[in-house]
């Protein structure tokens, strides 16, 4: 009799994802949906039950998380032990392993009482994996809301800190993506006609807005609204990105929006 699936989660504050695995490794089914958890758990169990009803063929839940450090809970030991008593809730009687880094899996109560090695362990998941299968490399995850530079070699993961106060202070972890970043945390100035201009310290726009001029930004993966709940075309990005700098779609045009674009794309990848 072949054994059930694994369903992976990654319980992150923007995002749900899934993975459907069975024996070795065979990834069956992939999904992400929008989760903006600091708006309350109830946004959590709709994306549970959209992604539990497409992938209900799985026995063990494996999850990670990042989603703790929402500003919904007090701190990430309260938002660990909060998320995995809801996941214990929902889905009922599938057993539920928790990733814990060095620790490995852990058991709901476990998890409970050492949150901290399950909190935002998501990338030394990655990166474990990637150390098991690779003799030796960089590993760069590139997500919506932050990125991750995580060296491995000789099956070992060598970043030096762990938690996200120390992986921020070795640039480990840098607090910028391709969706969800507000331009004016890139920086206090850009390149745009031949001059630094100063930011607008506004959320008038996102990447999102920089790579959907690029034409890199695909609609499913811009899951969530823009900074100013208007149209995710073109032509809104463009009057979205002009305002960083001060200025408007009509003194300004298409071809300067997607030449400040592509300022902000190389402040980015920099």
């Amino acid at each position: 009799m072949k054994a059930p699936a694994v369903l992976g989660l990654d319980v992150g504050g923007a995002h749900l994802k899934a993975a459907l695995v069975e024996g070795a490794g065979r990834v069956l089914d992939v999904r992400e949906v929008a989760c903006p958890l600091w708006q309350g758990l109830e946004r959590l169990d709709a994306a549970l039950a959209d992604l539990l009803q497409s992938m209900r063929d799985a026995g063990t839940v494996a999850a990670t998380m990042t989603g703790e450090l929402v500003d919904l809970f007090p701190d990430r030991a309260h938002g660990v032990r909060a998320l995995v008593e809801h996941l214990v809730r929902r889905l009922g009687d599938r057993p539920l392993a928790l990733f814990a880094g060095d620790a490995g899996f852990l058991a709901p109560e476990e998890a409970k009482r050492e949150p901290g090695r399950v909190a935002s362990a998501n990338w030394l998941a990655t990166a474990t994996l990637c150390a098991a299968r690779i003799p030796c490399g960089l590993l760069v995850d590139v997500g919506s809301t932050t990125t991750d530079l995580v060296p491995f070699a000789g099956g070992r993961v060598l970043a030096q800190e762990r938690d996200d106060f120390g992986r921020l202070a070795a640039g480990q972890l840098v607090w910028a993506g391709v969706v969800r970043t507000p331009l004016c945390a890139l920086g206090p100035d850009v390149a745009f006609r031949g001059a630094r201009r100063p930011l607008a310290a506004e959320w008038f726009a996102t990447t999102a807005d920089v790579f959907r001029l690029t034409g890199e930004l695909r609609e499913e993966d811009d899951r969530h609204p823009a900074a100013d709940g208007g149209p995710k075309t073109r032509e809104g990005s463009a009057r979205r990105i002009l305002r960083m700098v001060g200025t408007d779609l009509g003194p300004f045009g298409p071809a300067d929006a997607e030449a400040l674009a592509r300022a902000f794309r190389a402040r980015l990848l920099h």
